[in-house]
């Protein structure tokens, strides 16, 4: 069994370790000589740590061998007697190294004494409840400690999906309610004297106010990201020394070390900044729950006195910090910033000011980059699509009552009668239930007309309706090929000038668009802040396929990409593994192509670049030519409806619009 330690360790000595930033070939490694073996750490203190480490290894390894980097990352750190580290692995196609097996699960220690196989178990998914629960129940009997740490390894997806996506198994996840059940069935779980010291996501988007409501009685602390993660991870070279030489450190103190070590790791390879990390106290969590639940409750009541509400609170968490992607290009994790949500509506709720205060209370300690400033630290489901079967997974694992029957009503336009039941609870007055609301569609605004303004610049104008009923507004660009009868989607933009008490809308269509090397780009708005807007740009990167991440600083009026990630899956599991571009890489600019006259818009590659040291994605000048805008409308429900087109003739910088 020790031939394991020399294998890796070698390995350490061996291969450089870049992190999982850029993706590298699937070649496995050799066996190198035995290393010389290390000298265990002498600390003075008799508290003892176990982390129990579910390593569910996935693409992220099979494809990338971030599993791999993270093991010869932990195998730099020579423990102590007293912190050893438990790990199953599992869960992948293939291992970047020649040690692991992926034809069964295998269990690992590594201790002051090395790193050794312990156990081969018949291969089994991960993703099941049952299989956490053996896992738990194996550390449980075997290897307890003064403090014990459970730490999940692979992609998230945020409160529907969960973690542990099992590559071999359809990437089925451990979705809130299995990972409740398997610990659950291992331990007696007590808010007063939960079994775990700390709980750990190395995922991405699992700062989540569900998952802690999951855990409160299982640990004391939960460190998360609101953000999807970088493939490298939580760098544990830097964080565990910290806990090798001081294994007295209770989960508060290592949860500060490892957001620490993982925002000077991500600076380091420069990927810092929309990096989020998250450490609560569960401990504290049920005062934010009862605030959280009040929030809640005064949503849903305003929503039954009067149905606009619904629009109104929609537009506002539309406008916040979401994460992980909630647009067409990037799919739809359905998180957003619970403090960021609140803080803007104090004005038009009295509970918002409770969910910040009690989020400031039960958030320890936090990091996040400059492009995601708005970060509270924990996030909490927001439906920006009327997807049905998300929403029903989501109600069954909501740490509120109030929210799920909300958004129930914002999708179907219909309160249940277990919702009616739920709202006559919290008021002493007669309640009725509320009418179904009115729609963008019975205000006729479904190819609403445009005029052009005295400035050249295309005009909505439908009337203070807007206010009550549109969750948000923005422009779609096209342009027309005459010659082969098609049109081509550009993308989305919000340069609008916004009048919504009076419902009027006017485009700042200036003839310019995003740009990579020189050449146009589809772009689709992701994000709208005060200092930044942040962009999705679809591509092919030496043939596969990712989205763009581009970020507009208006402090600096300048464009960056911050680098490529795959899109959301059906399933719900966001991409952890970060690219970025390299000198060298072919990369297709993707827009969507459709027949005039149809809205059957399909992938179209309009140029391919070879990436340089000098490619920089900018704003550019349109070529002449006619260019089509429309108006977009969208309400609570995740509807969507478009107004009636305007042309625009770009002649140099001189630009002229006609109504259709």
């Amino acid at each position: 069994m020790k031939r394991l330690l020399s294998i890796l360790l070698a390995l350490a000595l061996v291969f450089s370790l870049a992190g999982c930033v850029m993706p590298v070939a699937n070649t496995g490694t050799q066996q190198p000589a035995d290393p010389a073996p290390q000298t265990p750490v002498s600390v003075d203190t008799d508290e003892t740590w176990a982390i129990y480490w579910y390593l569910c290894g996935s693409d992220l390894e099979s494809k990338y061998g971030c599993g791999t980097d993270d093991l010869l990352e932990v195998f730099k750190v020579p423990l102590p007697e007293n912190v050893k580290l438990i790990i199953e692995t599992g869960g992948t196609k293939g291992w970047q190294n020649d040690t692991m097996q992926t034809r069964v699960l295998q269990r690992y220690v590594y201790s002051s004494e090395g790193f050794e196989l312990v156990e081969n178990l018949d291969l089994a998914n991960m993703g099941k409840p049952e299989t956490l629960a053996s896992f738990l129940q194996f550390c449980k009997d075997n290897y307890p400690a003064d403090r014990t740490m459970m730490l999940f390894w692979d992609h998230g997806g945020g409160s529907v999906s969960g973690v542990a996506f099992d590559e071999i198994y359809g990437y089925d996840s451990l979705t809130l309610d299995e990972i409740r059940k398997a610990f659950a069935n291992v331990y007696p779980l007590s808010e007063s004297n939960p079994p775990f010291e700390v709980v750990g996501c190395d995922t991405c988007l699992m700062a989540t106010i569900d998952l802690a409501n999951t855990l409160k009685d299982v640990s004391k602390y939960l460190i998360a990201s609101e953000e999807v993660e970088p493939g490298g991870g939580w760098y544990y070279d830097d964080w565990l020394a910290q806990l090798a030489a001081d294994p007295s450190m209770d989960g508060a103190q290592l949860g500060k070390i490892i957001c620490d070590a993982y925002y000077k790791g991500c600076a380091s390879e420069g990927i810092v900044d929309k990096a989020t990390l998250s450490l609560i106290d569960l401990t504290k969590l049920n005062t934010l729950l009862k605030a959280y639940e009040d929030f809640g409750d005064e949503v849903l009541m305003a929503t039954c006195v009067d149905p606009t509400f619904m629009n109104k609170f929609a537009r506002t968490a539309s406008a916040c910090e979401n994460y992980g992607g909630n647009t067409r290009e990037q799919g739809f994790t359905n998180m957003v910033d619970l403090g960021h949500v609140a803080r803007e509506t104090e004005t038009l709720l009295a509970s918002a000011k409770s969910v910040t205060a009690a989020l400031d209370d039960c958030v320890l300690y936090e990091i996040n980059g400059r492009y995601r400033s708005n970060a509270t630290g924990l996030s909490f489901f927001f439906p920006y699509t009327n997807d049905m079967k998300t929403f029903n997974a989501y109600a069954g694992i909501s740490a509120s009552q109030s929210f799920p029957y909300f958004y129930q009503y914002g999708l179907t336009g219909k309160l249940t009668d277990e919702g009616l039941a739920y709202v006559k609870g919290l008021s002493e007055a007669p309640v009725e239930a509320p009418a179904a609301p009115k729609t963008m569609k019975d205000m006729g605004w479904e190819g609403k007309s445009l005029k052009v303004n005295d400035e050249g610049s295309a005009v909505l104008t439908l009337g203070p309706e807007a206010n009550d009923l549109l969750a948000g507004i923005s422009f779609s660009l096209y342009l027309s090929d005459e010659k082969s009868g098609t049109v081509l989607w550009m993308g989305t933009d919000n340069d609008i000038f916004a009048d919504w008490e009076k419902g009027v809308f006017t485009d700042n269509f200036r003839g310019s668009w995003g740009s990579l090397g020189g050449q146009l780009v589809f772009m689709e708005l992701s994000y709208e802040g005060e200092d930044y807007n942040l962009y999705a740009v679809p591509v092919l990167i030496n043939g596969e396929e990712y989205k763009l991440d581009v970020v507009y600083d208006f402090k600096t009026e300048t464009w960056t990409v911050l680098g490529a990630r795959k899109p959301v899956g059906a399933n719900g599991m966001a991409d952890k593994n970060l690219y970025s571009l390299e000198e060298g890489d072919s990369i297709d600019l993707i827009w969507y192509m459709a027949p005039a006259g149809t809205t059957d818009f399909e992938p179209y590659s309009v140029a391919t670049i070879t990436y340089g040291k000098d490619t920089r994605f900018e704003e550019a000048w349109l070529p002449d030519d006619t260019y089509t805008l429309v108006f977009q409308m969208r309400d609570a429900s995740g509807e969507y409806i478009n107004s009636n087109f305007v042309d625009f003739r770009v002649e140099g910088e001189n630009i002229y619009a006609e109504p259709r």
